[in-house]
């Protein structure tokens, strides 16, 4: 797929530039886990896990990652992103930028309405996404969350990725892990997808 970030010096060079474009507009923000982590170690972590897991290396979808909530946590533009990453990783990024104007039901409601009409690109960053934030969720939660509230974000979780699923084995069999371990953490049980309209972010 694409140019892959091993063969081409080029590619690196993308990525390094990347890398650096988000650490600098994530600049200051911090991570709502207990332990406060720099920003940047989300996206970061995000593109790791689709290299190591999805064995993953296509140029766009790995700066996408890297990139993907510039658009949403920062003043970045898409004509920054054109500008410095081109079409293709911009739209990417942009398929999985919420709507901040909204509240956050709305904007958890519209990612259930929105996953099945994801590109496989903007679906493989969303299972990253989704990984990375589910094993922050149970190793450092965000300061005051409740084991429910806890609960409540692996469900809606899971409820967005069984719309995604075919984009990546490997990344939907961690994710299927991390469900598992959170069911045993939380001492609840997944309701399945078709339960959806049970729940307040039902399409």
């Amino acid at each position: 797929m694409g140019n892959q970030l091993t063969e081409e010096p080029s590619a690196q060079q993308n990525l390094l530039n990347a890398v650096i474009f988000a650490a600098k507009k994530h600049q200051g923000q911090k991570r709502k886990g207990k332990n406060q982590d720099p920003y940047i170690f989300h996206p970061l972590n995000v593109a790791k896990v689709i290299m190591e897991i999805g064995h993953v290396y296509d140029q766009d979808i790995v700066l996408a990652a890297v990139l993907h909530d510039t658009l949403e946590d920062t003043t970045t533009t898409k004509k920054e992103l054109i500008q410095n990453f081109g079409q293709k990783v911009t739209d990417i990024v942009d398929e999985v930028t919420d709507d901040k104007s909204l509240d956050k039901d709305q904007r958890k409601r519209l990612q259930v309405v929105h996953a099945p009409s994801l590109s496989n690109e903007a679906r493989v960053v969303k299972l990253g996404d989704k990984l990375v934030n589910g094993r922050d969720i149970l190793n450092s939660p965000p300061a005051g969350w409740t084991k429910s509230r806890m609960q409540e974000y692996i469900q809606w979780a899971f409820d967005v990725i069984a719309q995604i699923r075919g984009a990546n084995a490997h990344l939907e069999a961690a994710f299927d892990t991390l469900v598992n371990e959170a069911e045993e953490q939380l001492d609840f049980t997944i309701q399945p997808f078709d339960t959806i309209d049970q729940r307040k972010w039902a399409p």
